[in-house]
């Protein structure tokens, strides 16, 4: 669980700073994806306007990406439970990868409107979630084992 919120806040943080860094589009670029995300529990009404802050809408999607990414963390643990801290990197790296592409690829045939997301800034905070995950999972495991 520890490396699922972990990872969803380390991603996240990464994700501003990127927009920050390469667009001028903050703070609307995070209104429209916390309303992308709140659309999937919410309803697509909830796209629109897509660049304007709702608290409500900013709640539901916070807490389903956090509980996504426990989930998700919960997947990549049981891959990198047995291996060493640099497979482990890798592994989380791979994953990143491939959680991008269910949810930008696959996951786009439920939910058309996440196709919007499919940039270079969104590929890297998914990179960053399987390298915090695993890393924070890794971490964690060790600091047990010495107990």
């Amino acid at each position: 669980m520890a490396a699922g919120v972990a990872a969803a806040v380390v991603s996240t943080v990464v994700e501003v700073l990127l927009w920050a860094t390469f667009t001028d589009a903050l703070p609307a670029i995070l209104w429209r994806d916390g309303r992308l995300a709140a659309a999937i529990v919410l309803g697509p009404s909830v796209l629109e306007p897509a660049a304007t802050f709702d608290a409500g809408v900013m709640l539901v999607a916070t807490l389903l990406h956090g509980a996504l990414s426990i989930a998700y963390a919960l997947v990549l643990a049981a891959l990198v439970r047995r291996l060493q801290l640099a497979s482990a990197f890798v592994v989380g790296a791979l994953f990143g990868l491939a959680l991008y592409a269910i949810n930008l690829y696959g996951f786009t045939a439920v939910f058309p409107w996440f196709a919007v997301d499919r940039d270079a800034i969104t590929l890297a905070a998914h990179v960053t979630f399987g390298l915090t995950a695993s890393a924070t999972y890794w971490w964690l495991r060790q600091r047990e084992h010495r107990r």
